[in-house]
């Protein structure tokens, strides 16, 4: 299939976007090469009023999406302003209509778009017009206004000037990883209530929040036909506590479902069980849309629901009913036509679409796909795409709801009513999409390259593989570079495996996993990899014993089908037995290597190799024994399995020898897209979805016997080492404490470009001789137990030691060392990073951090910037970090460190550390107004150094909410200030704190 890539942007011409898609210029149509920004543009739906979809101007990106609450003009007219006029009647109660059942009756009512009359709507993109809706239906001339309605629909005119606009999503979703610190922090937010003479009952949330433990199981034990139950008794030993903890916030607070542990991976059970496409809440209908504390909520969008990810402070503030300030965004059209070639994956499909959308650059923008392709793409495929958001930089890979979303919601077990609910509604409210489903089919060679393994920012096909694993041996250390001099590079290490005899050299795969939300969730490639298994058994190749094989699905689902279609025999066969259901190795719990292997690679300084099924591999990751980590398709990690290596070209070198000696090729495996279809049809049935979802419900044995306390207030336990009360609210009064500046600083930590969050606060084990080991160990927590640091995210002790604790980080004080260390300046002493922040903060000095481009880029994680904030002494008025100075930052992230009260700035373009001759071992100053009213958002401010140096750089606060979050000390201490100064139960006459039909969702 596909792409060809009709960009709805400006300043790209026909033949430039041929270079960028691999394309030729004819394939690459429809792409206007200037554009007027302001005058009127098509849309993406066809309509009567508008031209063809062909010549877009440019569709302008925002700057950043991030939680708030919409500031008045005075702080001390916001604290006294009564909530009653949250109840205010809606300015647009004259468009609700009822929508009629086919049967007779009706569904219920709705704010519907037509009844407005404006021919501006029918130009807006669908997801703009989920934007619009939500800011129809909330309109209560407080929190939401008439003004930003018309600035939606006036979106052709508005969103090149960047206007903010408030976004109130329908739900929140959350992962335990990310779930367990949210809850800690609405915990601790009662207290701080009580404490304050607030109402402690005004911490609910709001809208319904969707948590699913998917992150704890680990691969403890692999290729084992007890491995599921296995793991699931190490998860549960390890995490009674933090289970417990979630089990007791399902029932203390209102509107929140808790997914027990075993379910499946949080954005498949979201696509398959939680997502409503359309909501029903006592009789008023509206689109879903959701927020979730996982950068890969964006998956949802492949089922037509506006999602994305946020911060975890920022989810927290859209749980308590806060609308999100954003920047009106900019939408890209993708134009999908044609079909897929017979051998390629959605896997495929979605690293080419990724590369071509990286080049062209949509950092911030909604992508819309559109076209005639649409038709020949399944749900899953899309649902592959738009999990990839995060990877091209766009906010949103959105999908309209069309004939192929309807079935797919009747594949899963939605009931018939829901889906003609959904149906009817969308099409009343001109949200549904009608493609032809007639369209040409472009030629093959206009299409995908055939496969494709990646990692982050590079692609690479398997005929250049070999080659490119050469040149990473070659290349100097760092990105895709490891130095092994040519005559190291054919090293060969002796072990004994079990008491038999084996080797392991550069590039040897010692993981192979089948894991994470973009793949588990795709029929095709699971099917397709069990084919590839069941013809390799067959031929008698075999997976060499000490490869950790694993195989975790995103839901039941999987497991019935692969049963169904009697083809989990050979995945077992060859070591890929089901370990439990749950973001395994990609998240980094892939468990513990064999013992001899290990050693085998720490001994010998082996280069060894992973390959998965997942969507991040970034350093340090996925184990800190592999260091090639590489991405690729349910499949493919089959077939890098059995070749034991990716120093290999599967076009010319077999990848092994069959039980009749001869050779097998990769070809030989390899099943067509037809057989994978035929396997598709007859397997994956409505049934499995309905039992597997069923079941969860009910929780499992396990889950049900954890006893929880009751109470609406927690009862923390001050010797826990998986829950502890954090400090944010300590010393907190009903008085902001104001912005701050920055005074004679020392830089903590000097960096490069793409510092990701794993860098800054790792998900992965915890270092037997790390900062927060030892904080175990003196609790008396043997090493066995530590866990990981993603498991430990509910104890800030423990998780400001783990932050910079990365043994991959590049730290350029420490002059080509790598590890989780730094420099102390004054001394010139070398100290892991929580030391030196003690130090610094001891001797009363406030820190710095200089970075590159891409700074905060990978998953979306609170604490990469409540660890900074909190490193150096866990009090908001200590010393600490202050601000973070970079090239530029990732979206989610630099709101994230707007949340935590610290200062993000970013050199002017052109300019970094290096160019401006700045070492790291200067002391920083950054003088801002001591009055918020005095500094606007994205203004110049001037940095200088003990030194004599002075430059500009421009401070990325970039709305006025912001800007009051700063001058708050953060985004929690503006929201409880704003509840205890409300005069008004929260919770009365709110629309969204209602119960949910059941023809919302089934449950």
């Amino acid at each position: 299939m596909l792409v060809t890539a009709a960009f709805r942007a400006s300043r790209l011409s026909s033949s430039s976007l041929s270079r960028v898609s691999g394309l030729s210029a004819s394939a690459a149509t429809a792409v206007s090469s200037t554009a007027n920004p302001t005058s009127p543009t098509p849309p993406f739906p066809p309509s009567s009023s508008s031209p063809a979809v062909r010549h877009l101007s440019d569709w302008r990106s925002p700057l950043s999406h991030r939680a708030a609450v919409r500031s008045s003009a005075a702080v001390a007219e916001r604290f006294e302003r009564s909530f009653s006029s949250m109840a205010t009647r809606n300015a647009y109660e004259g468009i609700l209509t009822p929508l009629s059942k086919p049967g007779g009756g009706e569904f219920g009512k709705y704010y519907s778009l037509p009844a407005l009359n404006d021919p501006r709507i029918d130009r807006l993109p669908y997801s703009i017009r989920i934007l619009l809706e939500s800011a129809i239906r909330n309109c209560d001339n407080f929190q939401v206004k008439p003004k930003d309605v018309e600035k939606i629909v006036d979106w052709e005119n508005t969103s090149p000037k960047q206007v903010e606009i408030p976004f109130k999503p329908a739900r929140v979703l959350l992962q335990d990883f990310t779930g367990v610190p949210a809850v800690v922090d609405l915990a601790c937010m009662r207290d701080a209530m009580n404490r304050l003479g607030g109402d402690s009952n005004k911490i609910n949330p709001l809208v319904p929040v969707d948590l699913v433990i998917d992150h704890s199981v680990q691969v403890d034990v692999a290729r084992s036909e007890n491995a599921v139950q296995a793991n699931m008794e190490l998860e549960f030993s390890r995490n009674k506590e933090r289970f417990g903890f979630l089990k007791w916030g399902s029932n203390a607070f209102h509107n929140m479902l808790v997914v027990p542990p075993g379910s499946g991976i949080v954005h498949q059970v979201n696509l398959e069980y939680l997502g409503r496409v359309v909501f029903n809440r006592d009789g008023l209908l509206y689109p879903d849309s959701v927020v979730g504390t996982d950068s890969h909520t964006t998956m949802i969008d492949g089922l037509g629901v506006a999602g994305w990810g946020v911060g975890g402070i920022e989810a927290e503030a859209a749980m308590l009913g806060q609308p999100m300030s954003m920047v009106l965004p900019g939408v890209v059209g993708f134009r999908l036509s044609g079909r897929l070639k017979d051998g390629v994956t959605a896997t495929d499909l979605v690293l080419t679409v990724t590369q071509i959308l990286r080049k062209h650059g949509v950092v911030g923008k909604f992508v819309e796909f559109y076209g005639e392709g649409m038709s020949e793409l399944s749900l899953a495929d899309r649902a592959t795409i738009a999990n990839m958001s995060p990877e091209y930089g766009a906010t949103m890979g959105f999908f309209p709801v069309d004939h192929v979303t309807l079935q797919y919601l009747k594949l899963t077990g939605r009931s018939e009513e829901t889906v003609a609910m959904i149906e009817s509604y969308l099409r009343a409210n001109k949200m549904f999409v009608d493609y032809s489903e007639v369209f040409e089919v472009l030629p093959d060679s206009l299409l995908l390259q055939k496969f494709g393994m990646w990692v982050p920012h590079d692609r690479v096909t398997l005929k250049d593989m070999k080659a490119d694993w050469h040149s990473c041996l070659d290349n100097k250390v760092g990105f895709k570079g490891f130095a092994v001099p040519k005559e190291s590079q054919n090293k060969v290490a002796d072990f004994s495996f079990h008491g038999k005899p084996a080797q392991i050299k550069h590039g040897d795969v010692v993981i192979a996993a089948i894991t994470s939300c973009t793949n588990t969730s795709n029929p095709s490639v699971m099917l397709g990899a069990a084919l590839v298994a069941k013809k390799a058994c067959e031929l008698g190749l075999e997976v060499k014993p000490w490869i950790k094989t694993s195989l975790a699905p995103g839901s039941g689902v999987v497991k019935k089908y692969l049963e169904k279609s009697d083809l989990q025999k050979y995945l077992n066969q060859l070591g890929f037995h089901i370990v439990g259901y749950g973001c395994t190795t990609c998240i980094g719990n892939s468990g513990d290597l064999d013992e001899a292997v290990a050693a085998a690679i720490s001994e010998n300084d082996i280069i060894a190799s992973a390959v998965l099924s997942g969507n991040r591999n970034f350093e340090g990751r996925v184990h800190p024994l592999t260091r090639a980590n590489y991405l690729a398709s349910p499949p493919l990690v089959v077939a890098y399995a059995l070749a034991g290596t990716v120093n290999i070209d599967f076009d010319k070198e077999p990848i092994g020898t069959g039980k009749d000696g001869k050779d097998v090729y990769f070809r030989d495996i390899w099943p067509s897209n037809e057989e994978i279809a035929e396997v598709v049809q007859s397997s994956v049935l409505p049934d499995m979805f309905k039992g597997t979802y069923e079941a969860i419900t009910k929780g499992n044995p396990m889950w049900n016997q954890l006893s929880v306390p009751s109470g609406t207030l927690y009862s923390w336990d001050p010797t826990s080492t998986y829950i502890h009360e954090p400090p944010y609210f300590k010393d907190m009064t009903m008085s902001p404490p104001g912005p701050h500046g920055v005074k004679n600083a020392y830089c903590l930590l000097n960096f490069g470009d793409s510092i990701t969050t794993d860098h800054i606060s790792p998900a992965g084990s915890i270092h037997k001789d790390s900062p927060a080991a030892k904080y175990l160990m003196d609790r008396g927590v043997v090493r066995k137990d530590f866990n990981s640091y993603g498991s430990r995210r509910g104890n800030d002790e423990i998780m400001a030691r783990g932050t910079f604790a990365n043994i991959r980080i590049v730290n350029k004080l420490l002059k080509g060392e790598v590890g989780p260390k730094t420099i102390h300046i004054p001394s010139g002493e070398k100290l892991s990073v929580f030391d030196a922040a003690l130090k610094y903060k001891s001797e009363g000095h406030d820190t710095i951090i200089l970075a590159g481009a891409e700074y905060g880029s990978g998953s979306s994680r609170d604490w990469a910037a409540k660890g900074p904030m909190l490193q150096a002494g866990f009090e908001l008025s200590s010393t600490g970090v202050k601000a973070v100075i970079a090239k530029s930052f990732e979206r989610i992230h630099r709101s994230n460190l707007v949340g935590m009260g610290i200062i993000p700035l970013c050199f002017k373009s052109g300019e970094d550390a290096e160019t401006l001759g700045l070492t790291g071992h200067e002391q920083y100053n950054i003088d801002l107004p001591s009055s918020v009213s005095e500094i606007k958002p994205g203004q110049d401010v001037t940095v200088t150094t003990d030194n004599g140096k002075s430059f500009t750089c421009t401070v990325r606060f970039d709305t006025e909410v912001e800007l009051e979050y700063f001058n708050h000390g953060g985004i929690l201490p503006y929201v409880i200030r704003n509840l205890i100064g409300s005069k008004q139960d929260y919770y009365e006459g709110n629309p969204n704190s209602t119960t949910e039909t059941t023809t919302g969702i089934d449950r």
